[in-house]
């Protein structure tokens, strides 16, 4: 009774972060965007998208240092699928989500392209190496000087006159003290609801799926959620399209290049209703351009029966 109470404190605490945490690192990130005048979805694809995803990164690391190589995937693979479908689903019924025609062309096939390349990596023979690790990371240097590029060209572009926001250094404060509240918040949701978890008797690979992946993807949940209500839509598909190719190219890059990281059968499965999911969602967003209210809630039902056939599995 006591572990449980400890639990449910731990999970009241870090949902307390990770909200204030998020709302003050969307205002952080959206200031820096017009200080720096360069679109929010840049700012999404990489700030934003690299602050949220280092619950996975540093769960994914410590995975793979203590040799636990079915928590490094399944939670990496678990996050990409709930950005996607919660996150996304979640945001479009709050507020339908434009997506720009740039994102549907580039960023959204590339990132079914990692997914894909994860596929084959880890299929050839079963284990991400380090090799495969090496591999991964030098394809996200080339992803970030793109983005580098890309937001240097949005400046030149961009109109010179003078926007009105935050002093740089309150930008600074509100994105690493953002970033610092949405990591512990993470983390203490994380400890309480594997917690649970266990108690309920469930197996490693389930609680990678489910209550960690869940977990560490609560900070692009919360923070997509804020940048919609915020009315920065491309910040909240930029968070998570970019936080999916984070997962993929870094976070699971570092970990293999550490430890070899062993490829199970339920992982590959996993990776193609991944790449799966990725493809309706590209198509539902192709058609109008966005993501309306009835494609959230499409998103949210073909998540909930990827949670009953994990389970049933």
């Amino acid at each position: 009774m006591k572990a449980i109470l400890m639990a449910i404190a731990l999970l009241v605490i870090g949902f307390v972060l990770l909200i204030k945490g998020a709302d003050y690192f969307v205002d952080g990130s959206s200031a820096v965007a017009k200080k720096l005048k360069v679109p929010s979805l840049i700012i999404g694809f990489t700030i934003v998208a690299m602050g949220t995803s280092l619950p996975e990164c540093a769960v994914s690391v410590a995975a793979s240092v203590t040799n636990n190589n079915a928590l490094a995937v399944s939670n990496a693979v678990g996050s990409n699928i709930f950005n996607l479908m919660v996150v996304c689903g979640i945001c479009a019924l709050i507020v339908p989500l434009t997506v720009q025609i740039e994102t549907l062309k580039k960023e959204f096939p590339f990132s079914v392209f990692c997914a894909l390349l994860l596929l084959v990596l880890g299929y050839w023979g079963m284990n991400l190496g380090r090799m495969e690790g090496i591999i991964l990371i030098v394809i996200f240097a080339c992803y970030l000087l793109w983005m580098i590029f890309s937001a240097l060209k949005a400046r030149r572009e961009a109109a010179e006159e003078e926007i009105d926001t935050f002093p740089a250094w309150k930008c600074i404060v509100y994105i690493i003290g953002g970033a610092a509240a949405i990591k512990f918040g993470g983390d203490f949701v994380v400890d309480g609801a594997t917690m649970v978890a266990r108690s309920f008797g469930l197996t490693q690979t389930l609680i990678g799926l489910t209550v960690v992946a869940l977990g560490t993807s609560l900070p692009e949940l919360v923070t997509s959620i804020v940048a919609a209500k915020k009315n920065e839509p491309d910040m909240a598909v930029g968070n998570v399209v970019g936080s999916n190719i984070f997962n993929i190219l870094l976070v699971l890059g570092v970990a293999s290049s550490i430890s070899p990281i062993a490829f199970l059968m339920e992982n590959v499965v996993d990776i193609v209703i991944l790449v799966g999911f990725s493809i309706v969602v590209w198509l539902m967003a192709w058609t109008k351009k966005r993501l309306s209210r009835k494609e959230g809630i499409i998103m949210l039902l073909l998540y909930l029966g990827y949670m009953v056939y994990i389970c049933m599995r």
